[in-house]
């Protein structure tokens, strides 16, 4: 029997397919959170009277105006969005973009919860202190297509048997392109993907494939598979969402529609599986193409696995000054290009630490913003 669902971010792409996905499976949603006290997530809040609500931001006019639509029932900050994921017995989706839903994820583990997890960046930036908060008794399903596939996959495999983990990438809007080229790239053009639908930091690091390095390091941690065992390998057609080769040859591979609601689906689900709203899948007439990734022009997978590979707080850095980058390019302030050269500078200018807890995640994640920023308006 599936748990009562708690959904973070829910007025996000994920949140939205989510409960989506939950009312036709008849899962009862007991609380919703998101970063502001909106109309449309007072208007979400209306749909499900019953469930807890949680705001982590909004000015003091913003929150009186939304607590007189939504009721007592909700709670505001940071600190009420993470005691809403500890609710006892649910499954706790975190669709949180960023690194702020590493708290979130922590809380939703040390209560014994399932945690369906789409924020990637709590495992980029707290890889270390999530793992440790498995000890507590919750459980990890992936919701990202590409790591709900490669986990789809294992099931029933011995990890011995794993030869390789091979992530697939689209290649974004971009594909083809030469270094050249992308210097001249618009956001406009950067948020045109030509296969999902996605909230606007996710649609820009799919572009400059740092979307993809961030995948790398959640694999490792996911799987605790090393970095010289995981691959990626473009598909346009991301219709094959990953694959897993073992020892003897054999290769599995996880097929179907670029629908993130099969994903969500499965992480409520798992192990059992129900009928999804998901149309039906046609094999006749495909023609799939894949090609190795040019890691020249776009530099973030091997800055990825230099960062995972280094280990300690690197990936946490990468992931804060990719945050800032993207936000730069997106306010005209900084080259596509120049993404990738700041998040490098910025892990060669941060110094390297152990992560322990949340908090040493959160010092390497705000001193990484502040050379980022620096980077960007020519002060470093």
């Amino acid at each position: 029997m599936s748990r009562p669902v708690v959904v973070l971010g829910a007025t996000g792409s994920i949140g939205t397919q989510t409960l989506e996905v939950a009312e036709n499976l008849g899962l009862e949603v007991v609380g919703l959170a998101a970063r502001r006290p909106t109309d449309e997530f007072a208007a979400t809040a209306k749909l499900f009277p019953d469930a807890q609500i949680a705001v982590a931001g909004g000015s003091t006019g913003d929150r009186d105006h939304f607590k007189a639509t939504v009721g007592d029932r909700c709670s505001f900050g940071t600190e009420a969005v993470v005691q809403l994921s500890a609710t006892p017995d649910v499954t706790v989706v975190n669709g949180i973009v960023g690194a702020a839903g590493l708290m979130s994820s922590v809380a939703c583990l040390e209560a014994g919860n399932r945690l369906a997890l789409a924020n990637k960046e709590s495992l980029v930036a707290g890889g270390p202190v999530v793992k440790s908060a498995l000890a507590s008794g919750g459980e990890i399903i992936p919701v990202d297509s590409e790591h709900s596939a490669l986990y789809q996959c294992l099931l029933g495999e011995p990890m011995d048997s794993v030869e390789r983990l091979i992530l697939t990438a689209s290649g974004g809007p971009f594909r083809g392109k030469t270094a050249d080229e992308l210097a001249e790239v618009t956001p406009e053009e950067a948020l045109n993907h030509p296969t999902w639908d996605m909230g606007r930091r996710i649609t820009i690091d799919s572009a400059t494939m740092f979307n993809k390095g961030l995948e790398i390091i959640e694999a490792h941690f996911l799987f605790d598979m090393p970095y010289d065992r995981i691959e990626v390998v473009i598909h346009p057609q991301s219709i094959v969402h990953s694959l897993v080769e073992y020892v003897d040859g054999s290769l599995k591979a996880h097929v179907g529609h670029p629908d993130m609601r099969i994903p969500i689906q499965y992480a409520l689900t798992a192990p059992g599986r129900q009928p999804s709203p998901a149309k039906p899948f046609s094999l006749a007439g495909l023609s799939l193409e894949f090609e190795d990734a040019d890691r020249e022009a776009f530099r973030a997978i091997d800055i990825a696995f230099e960062a995972g590979r280094a280990g300690g707080s690197a990936p946490a850095v990468l992931n804060a000054a990719d945050e800032v980058a993207v936000e730069a390019f997106l306010q005209g302030r900084l080259g596509f290009t120049g993404i990738a050269r700041v998040v490098a500078e910025t892990i060669d200018l941060v110094e390297w630490r152990e992560l322990v807890t949340v908090e040493d995640v959160v010092t390497a994640d705000s001193e990484a913003r502040g050379v980022a920023a620096s980077l960007i308006s020519g002060a470093c």
